[in-house]
């Protein structure tokens, strides 16, 4: 028989950062901390008096997309520590292993940061498909009606999409496609093919999905194994027409042999991710009328963060009830994306 759980009030350490949440949410989440527990203070570093103090008294520290990275000399300083929860996704950058070594209990806001990016993903294929911001580009420009027998191949109705990369992005994605006409294409060498059968998509090699895919959404990790997945040679196979979707990170991507195939002006693209972040003002994506360009707002934004947030005070809610927590991240999930 297990033994009750103990119920706290948890110590609780913010360092998300100033500034990683608009106002509303950032005040949303000092509240929700100061309900469910003692909120010490909230810092954007953790070498000032104040954070130290707070540190050797914490037994929660809240993390996020600005916080400094979490290492042994943090951990010295918070000997009581024994959760942290992170309201953002990958914790790749902020956790260095040595918080697990340490018996520390993580949680992440993951799974809550890949539904607006696989909505954003679904909402992309549709719209290129429908070929919508160049044909609302040219409506712009003419200002009379086009007919409709003229706009080419255009379209959701049994058209091919690839996605590449069973992530949690990847494989919702994947079911949020279901309801829709359409052949959907998994590329995963992590995955078997019943496997990928049992998703609802029909397995193939990456060649073979970006030879005959109508849509390419890329979803892997970033990973060593994965820069440059989408080489050059995979790009100059896609079909003329086809559009190229990357909401996961621009280095999986051969970014010089995509801008050089779509200027042939025969490849779309939907880029929310690029490398650098930013492209240099002068780069020829931006004014290209086959690509929609944004910065990096597929992942959770505005009302988008307070799932996050939510997510994690859930956990909290947890922590304080001595119960387990519900999204743990594991030390060896560090080697592949969310």
């Amino acid at each position: 028989m297990n033994p009750p759980a103990i119920a706290i009030r948890p110590r609780i350490v913010s360092a998300v950062g100033s500034g990683a949440f608009a106002p509303e949410s950032e005040t949303h989440l000092a509240r929700e901390l100061a309900a469910h527990g003692e909120l010490l203070a909230t810092v954007d570093a953790f070498d000032t008096p104040e954070a130290l103090a707070a540190l050797a008294e914490a037994d929660v520290l809240i993390t996020g997309w600005r916080t400094p990275r979490v290492d042994a000399a943090v951990l010295d300083r918070a000997p009581r520590l024994r959760w942290i929860l992170h309201v953002a996704g990958s914790v790749k950058d902020q956790l260095d292993p040595v918080v697990w070594e340490r018996g520390i209990q993580v949680s992440s806001a993951v799974d809550a940061n890949a539904v607006p990016v696989a909505e954003f993903t679904l909402a992309a294929i549709l719209m290129s498909n429908k070929r919508i911001v160049q044909i609302a580009r040219e409506y712009r420009e003419r200002r009379e009606l086009i007919d409709q027998a003229g706009l080419g191949v255009v379209g959701n109705y049994r058209r091919v999409v690839g996605i590449v990369g069973a992530s949690r992005i990847g494989r919702r994605v994947v079911e949020l496609l279901r309801p829709f006409d359409l052949d959907v294409l998994l590329f995963d060498p992590t995955l078997s093919d019943d496997a990928v059968t049992a998703l609802g998509a029909r397995p193939v090699t990456l060649a073979e999905l970006c030879a005959e895919s109508d849509v390419v959404s890329v979803h892997a990790p970033s990973l060593p194994s994965t820069r440059g997945l989408i080489s050059a040679p995979l790009i100059a196979s896609m079909r003329p027409g086809a559009t190229f979707i990357n909401t996961a990170r621009g280095e999986i991507v051969d970014q010089q042999a995509l801008t050089e195939r779509i200027l042939v002006g025969d490849l779309h693209a939907v880029l929310d991710v690029t490398v650098p972040w930013a492209l240099p003002p002068d780069h020829p994506l931006y004014d290209h009328p086959n690509v929609l360009l944004t910065p990096h707002i597929a992942g959770s934004v505005g009302t988008e963060v307070d799932r996050m947030i939510d997510t994690e005070i859930a956990e909290l809610r947890r922590v304080a009830a001595g119960e387990p927590l519900a999204h743990p991240v594991l030390l060896e999930s560090l080697v592949i994306a969310a």
